[in-house]
């Protein structure tokens, strides 16, 4: 009945989610640790205390904030279905309860999980896609190949409930989202037969003008006004290393990461259309002052520029990464669907991956480590597949010491023979028809030096370049 009601709006989140039995399958918006969470309605879940549930999501979130986290710490979730299940950093209480066995754990990209919503809600049982080929998300589902090329199923998803989140709604559910919050709550909506939706502000009926409407109402069951107020200087932020450090290699100093970030930031043409992955490809944002680059970010936005502080951000204007940006002349807004849409349709020019390694034959690893079940996939594999070129930036070496350039890469594959060009603190190196080649090495540093931190073959010209002088 809740389809049909001319008012969908409830008086509280307790009364929206007070039907939700044990049992249920709810999707779960929110991007990021924290960032736009149905923080509300998570609240209010919790206190209800159904268990048993299977939640999808992009990640449960941070600990100690109104994520969707608090669900696990409450012990609710028998099955979690999500791109990210672990995060650098101390171990949550659903990563422990996954090692335990006691919550089941199906890892997804993340454009596959918006795209299975999607297809879920619009009646479609099942999609080919090539995000997962020849990797563990492929194992055990079917494939078939599609002019010369290989694809893998993918079965589409309904759930039974959906919590969400919007900036404003009118009495009759339909909503208008702002900034870069839309991100996954179109799909998931569109994918739940019950999808409550909190928001900052409601409207009578009519006052949202038709061209303001980012999703009808017909996708929405009930509304709640938000009593959870996100204050983007109490919002987590990941540590990140500043750009000016740097690591030592037989006590001469390598490339900064920002020095990283520079020469990357150099590889790309004029015109080009780029996604940053989160941590060290951040770099690049400052060297594109004055450059005709595009930058795209997967929770929807496109034309984003530099990175902004605490003190002068808008909660809603982030990155993937979850940092704070402003916006170019001509940005735009979208969801997560229309966003990979750009990332597999091959409109991104160039992706800017880090990576815990890259082997021989071009094999990016770096969304899983050994012995921590699950790991964060994110968008990396839609963006490994979709770019027409794949860069990564990386520092030479593991924190132990282990070359990262791999004759096989041990870790879990994101995509297969996908990488064109490594840029690392001591050398940059592109991927032709017979492996890679060590074009650039660092000042100060011998093609020797960089060989004995290598653990792939390479061929070597008889002069590389110097980095520092490419840029």
């Amino acid at each position: 009945m809740d389809a049909v009601r001319k008012d969908k709006v409830f008086a509280s989140a307790a009364a929206a989610v007070a039907d939700i039995p044990d049992g249920a399958s709810v999707a779960i918006a929110g991007f990021g640790i924290t960032h736009s969470f149905p923080s509300t309605l998570i609240l209010a879940l919790r206190d209800h205390g159904a268990k048993d549930l299977t939640v999808y999501c992009n990640g449960l979130g941070s600990s100690g904030h109104p994520t969707a986290q608090l669900l696990a710490e409450n012990r609710q979730i028998s099955k979690l279905v999500a791109s990210f299940s672990a995060r650098p950093g101390p171990i949550t209480a659903a990563e422990e309860q996954i090692i335990a066995g006691d919550i089941e754990f199906e890892v997804v990209p993340q454009g596959t999980l918006v795209e299975r919503m999607r297809a879920g809600g619009a009646g479609i049982p099942a999609f080919y896609t090539p995000v997962g080929v020849g990797t563990a998300i492929a194992e055990g589902k079917p494939s078939a190949e599609f002019d010369g090329e290989s694809f893998v199923l993918e079965r589409g998803i309904t759930t039974d409930y959906a919590l969400l989140r919007a900036h404003r709604a009118d009495r009759a559910g339909n909503l208008q989202f702002r900034g870069g919050s839309r991100n996954f709550n179109d799909s998931f909506a569109k994918a739940a037969r019950v999808a409550i939706v909190e928001v900052d502000e409601i409207v009578e009926t009519g006052e949202l003008a038709a061209d303001d409407i980012d999703l009808p109402g017909v996708w929405v069951s009930r509304v709640v006004l938000s009593s959870v107020r996100v204050d983007p200087a109490k919002l987590p932020r990941k540590a990140e290393r500043g750009g000016d450090t740097h690591r030592e290699y037989n006590g001469k100093p390598a490339l900064s990461r920002a020095e990283i970030g520079r020469r990357a930031a150099a590889l790309l043409p004029d015109g080009a259309i780029v996604n940053l992955g989160a941590g060290l490809p951040n770099q690049v944002t400052n060297f594109l002052e004055g450059r005709d680059v595009t930058l795209h970010a997967e929770n929807g936005i496109l034309g984003y520029g530099r990175f902004v502080g605490v003190e002068d951000a808008d909660p809603d204007l982030h990155d993937a990464g979850g940092n704070f940006i402003e916006l170019e002349s001509g940005a735009s807004f979208f969801d997560s669907v229309a966003s990979f849409e750009i990332a597999r349709g091959k409109r991104l020019d160039a992706v800017i991956l880090g990576a815990y390694q890259v082997d021989a034959a071009g094999d990016l690893a770096n969304w899983a480590q050994p012995g921590r079940p699950g790991g964060g996939i994110g968008g990396a594999m839609d963006l490994a597949v979709g770019a027409r070129s794949v860069i990564v930036t990386m520092e030479h070496v593991d924190s132990k010491g282990r070359p990262k350039l791999v004759e096989t890469a041990a870790y879990p594959i994101t995509a297969p023979r996908c990488v064109d060009i490594v840029v690392t603190d001591l050398a940059l190196l592109r991927r032709g028809e017979e492996g890679f080649v060590l074009e650039e090495i660092a000042d100060g540093f011998t093609v020797d030096e960089v060989l004995s931190l290598t653990d792939m073959r390479v061929s070597v010209p008889a002069q590389p370049a110097v980095m520092q002088e490419r840029w």
